[in-house]
């Protein structure tokens, strides 16, 4: 019996790589970071001082003690503003990823899927008046023989 051989660790990886799914998940990556950092551009120039005419200029500078003052190692500071910044750029990168990526793309799938829906409605409509001629042409000459009556449908 011949052993089947297996493929080497560098063809598999290599195989790996070459597939589209993998190759578009890089691409998608690289357009995510850099669209992290417009995000974070609007969150630190725009949201920011929005937030900061009602209180401080940075929404990093909102903090809380939990023990003790916060002065030099006493106490433990809870950086609550990072948080609230953090979560703000997310909030804005779902919005614009879902408005302007998602949103579009499934209102563009749907048309397509009645586009295809329509085609095959008009499809099957030819089929059916093909098959009412078929049966029009065979009564006819079922007729035309003398047959002794109609043909059962």
């Amino acid at each position: 019996m011949s052993e089947k051989k297996q493929p080497s660790l560098w063809e598999g990886f290599k195989t790996f790589l070459m597939r589209g799914n993998v190759i578009d998940l890089a691409v998608a990556v690289v357009i995510g970071a850099a669209f992290t950092n417009i995000v974070n551009a609007v969150v630190k120039g725009v949201i920011n001082p929005i937030v900061g005419a009602f209180g401080t200029q940075d929404l990093e500078g909102y903090t809380s003690c939990l023990k003790g003052p916060c002065t030099g190692d006493d106490g433990i500071e809870i950086l609550w503003g990072s948080v609230l910044s953090a979560a703000l750029a997310f909030l804005i990168t779902a919005a614009v990823v879902y408005f302007l990526m998602v949103l579009p793309m499934a209102k563009y799938l749907a048309r397509q899927a009645a586009r295809k829906a329509a085609k095959e409605g008009a499809q099957e409509t030819i089929e059916v008046s093909e098959l009412e001629v078929l049966k029009e042409i065979r009564d006819t000459l079922v007729a035309q023989r003398g047959g002794s009556g109609h043909p059962e449908s």
